[in-house]
Parts: structure tokens; sequence; C-alpha cells
């Protein structure tokens, strides 16, 4: 039996070295990238300067148009990420807030994801190769269930994250192919679809004393950061609008704006602009809320 067990012993310490290798390999080359994605950019960029912000989910990245706030003379970055949730976005700003970033405003689109207070594992995987390096993404992470595992076994969040930052990933990162997510100053424009669903039914939706947004409200007034919150617009074929009135009554600062857009001619799907509306969102947000500034 002692034949066995050595046998089986050394496997065991081949898998485990290999882990190590594969966690060491995977983590330093993404740990080289700042262009594949918003929080490889805001990780590895130098501190920076802007004027205006914009965060949350693609309810952000597809509405609001930086180019016509640049027009306005504000330097402005879209860093909303599709799928995401605010547990990502509070997250997000902690790291351009630590990194020494200077913010005057930040937009933060607080509509339907104050619904939930979950992580998206889509796009927090993206801040995977970084759980050893940054002591924020550790602190942050720390409550979910299953940190133990993502944190001490070697190459494990490389296995449970495989769609974001799996091998595919990985070797796009390595020959540096490009992507279009930091184009556009990171807003992200959607076509007219003439195919799209313009139905949508919110109303099983109940928005939450959200813990995330209360870090973001508590980090922007320890900061100095003019916190703009603001809902988005959605087709007119919604049922369940009467959600907006229940954020409005949790939350009376977020300015209501999903009703701005009228038209399914401005929406690519029934959640989300097209760019033809987003620009009429986001002249309609600068002429509100900054033309005064």
């Amino acid at each position: 039996m002692k034949p066995f067990f050595v046998f089986i012993g050394k496997i065991l310490l081949v898998l485990l070295l290999s882990a190590f290798a594969l966690d060491f390999m995977y983590t330093t080359v993404f740990g080289q990238s700042e262009t594949r994605n918003k929080v490889e950019n805001v990780i590895h960029l130098k501190p920076q300067n802007y004027d205006v912000i914009i965060l949350g989910t693609s309810r952000a990245n597809n509405h609001f148009v930086p180019e016509l706030f640049e027009k306005e003379g504000l330097k402005t970055f879209n860093y909303g990420m599709s799928g995401s949730h605010l547990f990502e976005t509070s997250l997000l700003l902690k790291l351009m807030v630590a990194r020494g970033w200077k913010i005057k405003n930040v937009i933060v689109e607080t509509d339907l994801n104050l619904s939930n207070e979950k992580r998206d594992d889509g796009t927090f995987g993206r801040f995977m190769p970084f759980l050893h390096q940054s002591k924020i993404i550790t602190d942050h992470f720390k409550k979910e269930a299953d940190f133990t595992e993502l944190y001490y076994v070697p190459f494990y969040r490389y296995l449970q994250f495989d769609e974001k930052i799996g091998f595919r990933a990985w070797y796009k990162t390595l020959v540096n192919e490009p992507t279009n997510v930091m184009h556009n100053q990171g807003y992200y424009p959607l076509g007219h679809n003439p195919k799209a669903n313009m139905k949508n039914n919110i109303e099983n939706l109940k928005p939450l004393r959200n813990r995330y947004f209360e870090e973001i409200k508590q980090i922007c007034k320890a900061n100095g950061i003019h916190l703009i919150a603001v809902t988005t617009p959605m087709c007119s074929n919604v049922k369940g609008m009467e959600y907006f009135k229940k954020v409005k009554a949790m939350y009376p600062e977020i300015k209501e704006y999903e009703h701005v857009v009228v038209g399914n001619q401005y929406f690519s799907s029934c959640g989300h602009l097209n760019d033809k509306g987003a620009r009429l969102f986001t002249a309609k947000i600068i002429a509100d809320l900054f033309k005064n500034q």
C-alpha cells in the first residue's frame, strides 16, 4: 500500500505545483493589461482628474454619451459595465478613490439595480486576477460565501470564472488583442433593432435600501465628490412602472429620468436606448444638471 500512497502523493504534489504555476502565469499576464476592460484600466492607470465619471450597469454604459459632456468642457468617462450590479459599481468607485483619482461629479445609474445586493459573476470575474494584490478587492469580497476557496486555493478563481478570465481571455490579453471596450470614452452605442422586444415586466422588482448604494453615498461624501443618482429611460410599454415611485419614496435624492425619452425609434430594446436615444437623454441630463455649473 505504501507505494500506492507515495504515487498518489506525487500526483497531488504535481497538481498543486501546477496550480501555483498556472496561477502565477495568469495573474502576471492579467496584471500587465490596462486596455481590455474597465477594471484593469482603473487598477493600472495613474491618478486621473475627471469632471464627470459615469457608473452603473449597461443602462449606464449604453445611455450616457461622454462626447456630449466634453463639448461642454467637462472631462468625462463612462465606466458603466454591462451586467454589473451595485456590488461591482461600489467596488470600482472604491478603487478609483484609493488610486488617488480626483473626481468632481459621479453620475450613478440607480434604478433596476437597486433591487438586489448580489454580485454579478460575469462582471466580478474581472476583479479576480487582483484578489491578492488589492486589499480593497479582498475586503469587499470577504463576506461572500465562497471567499475562502477563491482566495486560498491556487488557480481556483480562474477556473470558477473561466468565461471572463479563463484561457481564452488570458491568451487574448497575452497577445494584446484590442477590444472596443474603452472606445468612445467608455460609451457603448447601440443601434436600432427593428425586431427588438419592446415589452418588459418589472412588476416583481422591489427596490432595497441597498447597502452598496449606501456605500457609494458614503464614499462620495467622504471624498468631496458630488453624487448624482438618476433613473434611466425605459420604453413606454412596461408593466410595473410603479417600481420607480417606490425608488423615489425610498431615495428622494434620486432624479427621475425613466420617462424622458419617448418612442420606440429611440430604443434598441425596451430597457436600452439606441445611440440616437442616448444622445437625447444625455443632452437632457446636461441641460438639467450641468448647464448652471
